[in-house]
């Protein structure tokens, strides 16, 4: 049998001899290596015994919890690397228009950007090989252009105005994966930041955006909506930006591990002091869940939205011999208050576990907020500080409910959406504008401003999208006009300057959990009351 099986069940095994006396785990090993002999030797057809070791060590993991995992080598690689924060390659965001790899915007200070490539470039070769018309997915575009960082790349670009194809040669280099997808102002002295994962750059990025908003802001709307985690550590770090040094972030303990705390320092540019307001929703999850558990356990802000996920489980991640990872759980995350995040789960079933969120939606927790006065008694915990009555049992309660909000939704859409015929018209639009649109709208501000998606514009979408296959419905159309014409300006303005601008665009319009973030800032005296206790704490009774 091959030296990974037996390192592979060891490394296991291991993870557990605190639970077993050596000698058993030495008899269990001695048992699956004599089966796994027999096995390989003995089986009437070619055995596969790495195949069978994998599956071996994800059978026992998911008889356990729902978050201890088994990853192969090859995905373990990919995994890490947007918890890293780079990559190495060129540095482009792109998009796959008629079959040809056309450049969306070249990363600022990215190696592409460097020698000239510019948004709206179509790459049709690289390194002597054509890559245009061959049916090239975005899975592949990975494989042509990343590379070790001081290796060279060689492109060719076919440029609208120019008559021949324009040569560039590109030295790889580090990317950076920022996990901000937005930062502006919602409002005077209002800053909205969204973070879409908790990378180890993330609170170093926040950092970074306040300073480059230009000013200290009078309240910060942060939206961790949609966020479904990442690194420990960093939460811890982004939590201690808001809170008072020596103000607990969260601890863990487990049977074999010792409680651990995470305290607030001093060290950090705080924002300790403010208006501060957090948007969660039921994706939420995890690291998110560290940051709106300790700000709501300390009433330092309002949590605005909707029950979170509820992932509260600490993994330990063991490297094997031949790269692949296996993350076990060994303790639970616990809020300030003493709250465990973790919603329930039996015997680490997967699809009961998943049950969960269907029963949200079945039960109307999504679009009313007199789901919660659903939960027990038991479930009360109080805020550190006011005592406000909050919840544990799994993910965190806002203080403020938003509903869901499906008043235009229709499935015209969301196929519009899904199918990507929404951005695929956007990117035509753009790279044939390109030029008059830059020339006419020189800053977002002004094309925020100006700018209309006109009805001669928004009926050429439909008739584009009855080309992909999408029949015109004239009733859902006009139910989701408004919201649509609101995406498809924001798509616009993304391309024409960033990602962040989308959602400067976009979500003041149609975003009904921004707009509350934003009107609640406006009128924080009549919010702020929220952060006060109004009920009494419950005398716990003495046992006799």
């Amino acid at each position: 049998m091959k030296k990974i099986t037996l390192c592979a069940i060891a490394v296991l095994l291991g993870l557990v001899s605190q639970a077993q006396p050596v000698q058993k785990i030495n008899e269990i090993m001695f048992k699956y290596g004599r089966f796994m002999y027999g096995l390989a030797a003995t089986y009437v057809d070619t055995v596969d015994i790495d195949r069978l070791t994998e599956s071996a060590i994800r059978k026992v993991l998911s008889e356990l919890d729902p978050h201890s995992s088994y990853t192969s080598a090859k995905d373990a690689k990919a995994m890490t690397e947007p918890l890293q924060g780079n990559f190495e390659g060129v540095g482009i965001e792109f998009n796959i228009l008629n079959d040809t790899l056309l450049v969306i915007n070249p990363i600022a200070g990215g190696p592409s950007k460097k020698v000239g490539v510019l948004s709206g470039d179509r790459i049709v070769e690289v390194d002597g090989k054509n890559i245009a018309g061959v049916g090239l997915k975005n899975t592949e575009v990975a494989k042509h252009l990343r590379g070790p960082k001081g290796t060279e790349v060689h492109i060719k670009v076919a440029r609208r105005g120019e008559m021949e194809l324009l040569d560039f040669t590109i030295i790889r280099d580090k990317i950076p994966l920022y996990s901000i997808d937005a930062k502006f102002w919602a409002a005077p002295g209002v800053a909205y930041i969204k973070l879409n994962r908790f990378s180890n750059t993330s609170q170093t990025e926040f950092a970074r955006a306040l300073k480059e908003l230009g000013k200290k802001p009078e309240g910060i709307i942060l939206d961790l909506r949609g966020n479904s985690g990442g690194v420990y550590e960093t939460s811890i770090l982004l939590a201690d930006e808001f809170l008072k040094k020596g103000e607990l972030i969260v601890y863990a303990e487990g049977r074999a591990m010792p409680r651990m705390d995470a305290i607030a320092t001093d060290t950090l540019s705080k924002f300790e002091k403010g208006k501060l307001i957090v948007l969660i929703d039921e994706q939420s999850a995890s690291a998110s869940e560290i940051v709106a558990g300790a700000i709501q356990d300390w009433d330092r802000g309002l949590l605005v939205g909707r029950r979170t996920f509820g992932k509260g489980l600490v993994q330990n991640q063991s490297e094997l011999p031949d790269g692949s990872v296996v993350r076990i759980t060994v303790a639970r995350y616990h809020t300030p208050s003493g709250r465990v995040i973790q919603r329930p789960y039996e015997n680490g079933k997967a699809d009961k576990y998943q049950e969960d969120m269907y029963k949200r939606y079945a039960s109307g927790e999504l679009y009313s907020a007199d789901s919660v006065k659903q939960l027990p008694d038991s479930l009360q915990y109080y805020t550190l500080h006011n005592k406000r009555v909050v919840y544990g049992g799994g993910g965190i309660v806002p203080d403020v409910f938003v509903p869901i909000d499906t008043s235009s939704y229709t499935k015209y859409h969301a196929r519009l959406v899904r199918r990507g015929i929404l951005n695929q018209f956007t990117l035509r639009y753009s790279d044939a504008h390109r030029k008059q649109l830059m020339k006419e709208y020189t800053s977002l501000e002004k094309f925020k401003e100006k700018y209309v998606i006109t009805d001669t514009l928004f009926n050429e979408l439909v008739s584009f999208a009855e080309t992909q296959k999408l029949p015109k419905d004239s009733a859902e159309i006009a139910k989701a006009k408004f919201d649509i014409s609101a995406q498809l300006k924001g798509l616009i303005a993304q391309d024409l300057f960033t990602t962040s601008a989308y959602y400067e665009v976009v979500f003041p319009q149609i975003d009904n959990g921004y707009q509350k973030a934003v009107e609640m800032m406006a009128s924080w005296k009549k919010y702020e009351p929220l952060l006060e206790s109004k009920i009494e704490p419950k005398a716990k009774s003495k046992k006799k």
